[in-house]
């Protein structure tokens, strides 16, 4: 995610007295790698992320709003750029003897600026396991993917986003099946993970170092990410005696041995 350097309309050579200095906020929360982003809700009663920043010399806080655009911006008035668009190609396709909608440069750049913010938000909304969240924000910018793809003007915008299918699919698949494991489904997320990874092995190539390196790294992700699911799996009546079972063998507790064969008869 690009740190945006936004400027204030403040003179340079005007009393800095006036500006907001958030040194309180910075000494008050210690940067931590590990636990470096927390909700919040704002002055405005709008809920938000802040993320502590330290990249050497430079040291800050970033905020988003968790809901709506990342920015809290309405472009054209709606909550979304990708909003606006849609609409506009459902009311051209309504027109007589309409062409073909298409997206210019200008308009596909307003759809990758908003993209970008949007995968920002939900990087970290998974660290923060914003599982419900992850999956609104990774589904939006699927069918933004999808409807750059199919409109825009040019050959060059139309494929700027595909390099980008594995990690958003493995993201989505992620959240997905870290909700259905927290509720205790682990066939259901164990079958997440393997759909996520049929969706991402299914994609049509794309020529660009990015696809390659997400395409390798999903699959990865998504192994490692069904071996701890697995793991985490509560063993079965069955299981937790066999095991009990063998361990009371390996200590010599014969009658106790004899007890848990007995029960595992039993079932």
């Amino acid at each position: 995610m690009d740190i945006e350097n936004r400027g204030t309309d403040h003179d340079p050579g005007s009393d800095p007295g006036h500006e907001q200095d958030i040194i309180s906020i910075l000494s008050e929360w210690d940067y931590d790698p590990a636990s470096n982003v927390r909700k919040i809700v704002g002055s405005d009663g709008i809920s938000k992320i802040q993320i502590r920043v330290d990249q050497g010399a430079f040291q800050g806080i970033l905020q988003l709003n968790l809901d709506g655009r990342p920015d809290g911006k309405r472009p054209h008035d709606v909550d979304f750029a990708l909003d606006y668009y849609r609409t506009s190609q459902e009311n051209y396709r309504e027109k007589e003897d309409a062409g073909r909608f298409e997206l210019n440069r200008k308009s596909c750049q307003e759809l990758f600026d908003e993209g970008s913010r949007v995968y920002g938000r939900y990087v970290f909304l998974l660290q923060l396991k914003d599982y419900d969240r992850v999956i609104r924000d990774t589904e939006r910018n699927m069918e933004l993917f999808r409807f750059v793809h199919r409109h825009a003007a040019h050959e060059e915008d139309r494929m700027s986003l595909q390099k980008w299918w594995p990690y958003v699919l493995r993201i989505n698949g992620t959240a997905r099946a870290m909700l259905k494991a927290g509720e205790g489904q682990y066939d259901e997320s164990i079958g997440i993970i393997v759909q996520a990874r049929q969706q991402i092995a299914a994609l049509k190539e794309v020529d660009a170092e990015e696809f390659h390196s997400e395409l390798k790294r999903s699959g990865e992700a998504l192994d490692e990410l069904e071996r701890d699911i697995q793991d985490s799996r509560p063993l079965s009546e069955k299981a937790t005696l066999e095991q009990e079972l063998q361990e009371a063998v390996d200590s010599e507790r014969f009658e106790a041995a004899a007890l848990l064969r007995d029960k595992l008869n039993s079932l």
